[in-house]
């Protein structure tokens, strides 16, 4: 399926939709930075009355302040393992993991003799800047803090983890392993079904999802109304399902431009 420009995009479709669930890194971020275009476009997408709500593959420990921070209703992170909603009434952050706390405590160890194991086997790639705030998984730099590593090495990468029993999916700047059944379309229906009472199975019309890179596409797969930034594109032999539009802009760019035709209704 060819994506379609996000003009074509139905008036009727966005006037109906209650929600916008949105990927991070090069998504609403352009080479690492939230420019504050794409922070105001948050900020104005709210204000509109939708539901905005990042969904992305960053650690526990940026989620814990994005949620309290930004101008979000709630955060899934962690490719899924987890959400975070800040109660602005009674001043709490309430969290929900896939998995208990035995079973994230168990996996810790795992998950730091595989990463020893990658950075002997890869050379050039790297732990994550932000590992040491990751609670559920292992976060492979090939681009973000290291020089590009090719496309072999990538693969390799992700091969390793797989031989490992693990669960992996490949960012714009990392490559993800877990251990666990889940990914960032169960913990969003997770997150909305039990803070806001949607089931989104029966709502997912009503929701525009936008991002970048493989590790979205349960979400482009599932949203018939997913917008890819148009830096998505870099990605398309890796996403068997596309989004169904693209943007005419890269990264935040191409985000804020998603907020300006949705808030104009």
């Amino acid at each position: 399926m060819s994506m379609q420009p996000l003009a074509t995009l139905p008036h009727a479709v966005r006037r109906a939709f209650r929600g916008v669930l949105t990927d991070i890194d090069e998504t609403l971020s352009t080479h690492g930075r939230v420019t504050p275009t794409a922070y105001a476009a948050l900020a104005r997408l709210r204000a509109a009355g939708l539901l905005v709500i990042p969904i992305t593959g960053r650690p526990a420990g940026w989620c814990d302040h994005i949620a309290r921070m930004w101008p979000v209703d709630a955060i899934v992170g962690e490719n899924g393992a987890l959400y975070m909603r800040h109660d602005d009434r009674k001043g709490k952050l309430r969290k929900r993991y896939f998995a208990d706390a035995a079973s994230r405590r168990a996996a810790k160890a795992r998950l730091e003799r595989i990463g020893e194991t990658l950075l002997r086997s890869v050379p050039g790639c790297a732990l994550a800047s932000d590992q040491a705030y990751r609670e559920t998984d292992l976060a492979i730099d090939y681009c973000e803090d290291v020089p590009p590593l090719p496309r072999e090495a990538v693969d390799r990468i992700v091969a390793l983890m797989r031989a490992e029993g693990m669960t992996v999916t490949i960012s714009s700047i990392h490559v993800n392993g877990w251990f666990g059944d889940y990914d960032k379309l169960t913990m969003t229906r997770t997150l909305l079904q039990e803070e806001f009472g949607m089931d989104l199975d029966a709502e997912r019309e009503r929701f525009v999802f936008v991002g970048d890179s493989p590790n979205d596409a349960p979400m482009f797969e599932f949203f018939p109304y997913a917008v890819g930034v148009a830096n998505v594109q870099r990605f398309a032999d890796r996403i068997d399902t596309p989004p169904r539009y693209v943007t005419t802009r890269e990264a935040g760019a191409g985000f804020a431009e998603l907020a300006e035709l949705l808030a104009a209704g």
